[in-house]
């Protein structure tokens, strides 16, 4: 990130909060308050699940700064790329206006990148953003790590994530790692086990564009009382 980019992050850490509203065991009530609460904030983005998609695109309302994103596949990626098509046409239709997709690891796993890439680039050629979701925590120490960030950014992707809210939090040496394969070509979202500002902020430092986090507010509330 350049040192503009972290200033700006700095002085309001809810430009690059993407806040995750995919808490299974929400109602519609909790959705709707953290919709509320991510348009008054102005987070950069809230990112939710098919299920819950069409309430936050009814409460968010068409002319919110606060972009909606959708996981496709989310968390495994367990399903077949034509499944996949048809849950991001879904999301498409339902006022998503940006998809998190989980891509075919075991493709990658077996040295498949042709049908790695192949499906990504099926998903980004549906019309909007696109940013795939790749698990640090597993890919950190293997020479695939370097192979599926060319092959997503060659595919279409705008953006990686790394980390999926799973296992481990992703750690500032990780993010590092990334954004050194990544060299400015796409951006890069870090999520898992991001609570706090000072967290927000060394993640931001190492190379990440954007945090995603279930402590959106939380967050915010830390950059206040620093302030």
């Amino acid at each position: 990130m350049s040192k503009n980019s972290l200033e700006e992050a700095v002085a309001n850490i809810s430009n690059v909060i993407y806040q995750a509203v995919l808490n299974p065991h929400f109602n519609k009530e909790m959705i709707v308050q953290a919709c509320d609460a991510s348009k008054q904030s102005g987070f950069a983005g809230l990112c939710t699940s098919l299920t819950t998609l069409p309430i936050a695109r009814e409460r968010l309302g068409s002319k919110s700064n606060t972009k909606l994103i959708s996981v496709i596949a989310f968390p495994f990626g367990f399903i077949p790329t034509s499944n996949k098509q048809k849950e991001a046409e879904y999301a498409i239709e339902k006022g998503a206006e940006e998809l998190d997709l989980v891509p075919n690891y075991f493709a990658l796993k077996e040295g498949n990148i042709e049908l790695f890439a192949e499906e990504i680039n099926q998903i980004s050629e549906l019309g909007i953003p696109v940013r795939v979701i790749i698990d640090a925590n597993i890919l950190f120490n293997s020479s695939k790590l370097s192979m599926a960030i060319d092959a997503l950014i060659d595919a279409g992707a705008i953006g990686i994530q790394i980390g999926n809210g799973f296992g481990p939090p992703i750690s500032k040496e990780q993010t590092n790692h990334v954004s050194k394969i990544v060299k400015n070509r796409c951006s890069i979202k870090t999520v898992g086990g991001i609570k706090t500002f000072d967290q927000a902020i060394e993640l931001i430092e190492a190379g990440s564009t954007y945090i995603g986090t279930s402590f959106g507010f939380e967050i915010t509330q830390g950059q206040k009382e620093n302030e």
